[in-house]
């Protein structure tokens, strides 16, 4: 087992009005503390789904382990080959290298706060896909920067027949 000793030395207090919004309706993310702001120790973020929207496409983290915390609403997960409904309160912890995704349930909302521990700098991340929804750079562009994300991307056909 390793152990993580971040590096950081002040508590990092995010004010909900400062924190960064990426995206709009039906699908918005806002930045709350990069891996940068914590000494490697974790990085997150709260992602808000309206009315059955898809969050993130099934992928992996080859080195970190993906906590979603579900503040309100209901939410389908998936991690390897379950699909997990949560619901307010519940919690989904998923393990480096399995293949997960997640998505608002059909015809619900979902509010889910993310960790990604060992941190990750992921805020580029999702300016990057805020650049492919507007069209300012291709979807296949991802692919150039999955190592450095540390998110590779992978087909479910749990995921694709839940979500079908």
């Amino acid at each position: 087992m390793s152990l993580i000793t971040p590096e950081f030395n002040e508590a990092v207090v995010v004010r909900s009005a400062e924190a960064e919004v990426i995206g709009q309706a039906p699908t918005t993310i806002r930045l709350l503390a990069d891996s940068g702001s914590t000494g490697g120790a974790l990085s997150t973020q709260r992602v808000t789904l309206a009315n059955g929207a898809d969050g993130a496409k099934p992928h992996r983290h080859g080195r970190s382990a993906e906590l979603f915390y579900m503040l309100d609403g209901m939410a389908q997960l998936l991690s390897g080959d379950q699909v997990v409904t949560a619901e307010r309160g519940d919690l989904v912890v998923v393990p480096p290298d399995a293949p997960h995704a997640f998505a608002a349930a059909p015809g619900e909302d979902a509010d889910i706060l993310i960790v990604i521990t060992p941190g990750v700098e992921r805020f580029e991340y999702f300016r990057h896909l805020e650049r492919i929804a507007y069209g300012k750079v291709p979807p296949e562009s991802l692919l150039d920067v999955q190592e450095l994300y540390d998110t590779y991307f992978l087909s479910s056909p749990v995921w694709n027949d839940v979500r079908s």
